[in-house]
């Protein structure tokens, strides 16, 4: 094992030693740890998204802290260990590619990725010993962001058939969607009209993953533009000596037109 990697398991070792530790280190567990796991990946996107390397480097290793800490938990109780954890991820990664490490040959993007499906589904038949047949959607984590679950949960079942097969009928199911939200919306009940919005985004995800977009990385980035403008609306009313609420919509709308201008210079 590498030096380093080795320092990091033994000093977390240290800090959770009851005698002798820190406090807090040692009253940790899985689930108090869950918070930290998922606030140190969303850093580590955030520091790629900023394209700081330096930040990265940082905020990897603070990740890596994370699966140090749970192995180190988990050794604690006899469970498994950091070597296994990595020796599990080793075996994974020769498992689901073996036009790199056997003789398989594929020719297509496509034909890798049904191969690495269905390497997948046999790794959660093996999990799954129980007479109770595996579902195809069994597997995608119920605690992701709704936009990646929903494309996961699509990408899951498309590869087993259930997609339709171009483009054109996923903008007529949008349209449908849409026409039923408003019809919804005019019957004022607000169950249904909740039922119906959630329809049409599951259909906006479905229309992404068949034009090879990321939804998550899609909104994310309007999200951004959305802000840059509005910051540009504020700019310009402050400049007036207003605050927005001072201004009527028109003229805001009439400062946002102005902002998707001058910003699509930049």
């Amino acid at each position: 094992m590498l030096k380093n990697t080795q320092q990091l398991i033994d000093l977390m070792a240290r800090l959770r030693r009851p005698e002798d530790g820190c406090a807090w280190d040692i009253k940790q567990d899985f689930t108090s740890l869950i918070p930290y796991v998922i606030e140190e990946a969303y850093e580590v996107v955030d520091a790629i998204e900023r394209n700081d390397l330096d930040d990265l480097r940082s905020e990897l290793g603070d990740l890596l802290l994370q699966v140090v800490f749970h192995s180190q938990i988990a050794n604690e109780r006899g469970l498994f260990s950091f070597e296994e954890v990595s020796a599990g991820i080793c075996e994974k990664l020769i498992r689901r590619h073996p036009h790199v490490f056997s003789d398989a040959v594929f020719n297509t993007d496509a034909e890798r990725h049904q191969a690495w499906e269905q390497a997948k589904a046999i790794e959660r038949q093996e999990k799954n010993k129980t007479a109770t047949p595996d579902s195809v959607l069994s597997g995608v984590a119920g605690n992701l962001p709704a936009l990646i679950e929903c494309e996961k949960i699509q990408d899951r079942a498309a590869q087993h058939g259930f997609d339709w097969p171009d483009v054109p009928p996923v903008f007529a199911k949008v349209l449908e969607e849409l026409e039923e939200v408003k019809e919804a919306w005019e019957s004022g009940d607000q169950a249904h009209i909740q039922e119906e919005i959630g329809d049409l985004l599951l259909v906006a995800v479905n229309l992404a993953r068949h034009l090879n977009v990321n939804p998550e990385i899609a909104l994310k980035e309007s999200t951004k533009k959305f802000s840059r403008r509005f910051n540009y609306i504020e700019q310009q009313v402050e400049a007036s000596g207003r605050s927005l609420l001072d201004c009527e919509l028109m003229e805001l709308d009439a400062f946002w037109n102005e902002a998707k201008l001058v910003l699509k210079k930049k």
